[in-house]
C-alpha cells in the first residue's frame, strides 16, 4: 500500500510540474519572432494581466531595459533595470492603464551572432485608440547562441519636441 501511495503521488507531482512547465521555443526561434513577442507581452488594454513569465524568457540572465530621458533637473539620463525591476516598476501602471506599444518601423544591423535593432513605436492606451499618445525608439541590442535568441539589453527614448524621430526611423510610405 505505501509503494502505491509513493507511486501515485509521484505521478501527480509530474503530471502538475509537466502543466506548469510551458513551452516559449517558437517565441524566440526567430528575430521577428523575438521582437514580435516582446511587444506584444507588454500590450494590453486595462485590466488584461501580462505573461510576465514570457516576457523574462526573452531575456539573457544579465540583460537590463534602460529608459533614458531628462531628469527633473533637465539633466540626461539613464535608468538601468532587469526584467524583474521592470516588472516591479511599470507591472501594476500596465494593468491599470492599458497600454499598447505597437512597431511602425524596424532598421537592423547584424554581425555574426549579433544584431542592433532600432525599432520606432507608437504607444497607445487602447488597442482601438487611433492617436499614440508617445512615439520613440527602442534600441534593442539581441544574440543568438545557435539555439535561441536572446535580448541583451533594450535601450530607449521617447521622441519629444526638441527631439523628434529623424526620417530615416519612421515608415517608408
Amino acid at each position: 500500500m505505501k509503494n502505491i501511495i509513493t507511486l501515485l503521488l509521484f505521478i501527480s507531482f509530474n503530471l502538475n510540474a509537466q502543466e506548469e512547465t510551458k513551452d516559449y521555443t517558437k517565441n524566440v526561434s526567430t528575430l521577428d519572432s523575438t521582437i514580435e513577442t516582446l511587444y506584444s507581452v507588454i500590450s494590453g488594454d486595462a485590466g488584461v494581466e501580462r505573461d510576465w513569465d514570457l516576457f523574462k524568457h526573452l531575456f539573457h540572465k544579465d540583460a537590463k531595459l534602460i529608459p533614458t530621458g531628462k531628469n527633473k533637473e533637465g539633466k540626461h539620463m539613464a535608468r538601468y533595470m532587469t526584467p524583474d525591476d521592470y516588472i516591479n516598476s511599470s507591472g501594476k501602471w500596465l494593468l491599470e492603464n492599458g497600454f499598447h506599444e505597437v512597431e511602425i518601423s524596424r532598421n537592423v544591423q547584424t554581425f555574426g551572432n549579433i544584431t542592433q535593432v532600432f525599432s520606432t513605436y507608437h504607444s497607445f492606451k487602447r488597442k482601438d485608440d487611433r492617436k499614440p499618445f508617445m512615439r520613440g525608439i527602442n534600441s534593442i541590442q539581441l544574440m543568438n547562441d545557435g539555439e535561441r535568441w536572446w535580448i541583451i539589453n533594450i535601450y530607449w527614448m521617447q521622441e519629444s519636441e526638441a527631439n523628434p524621430i529623424p526620417e530615416e526611423y519612421l515608415p517608408k510610405n
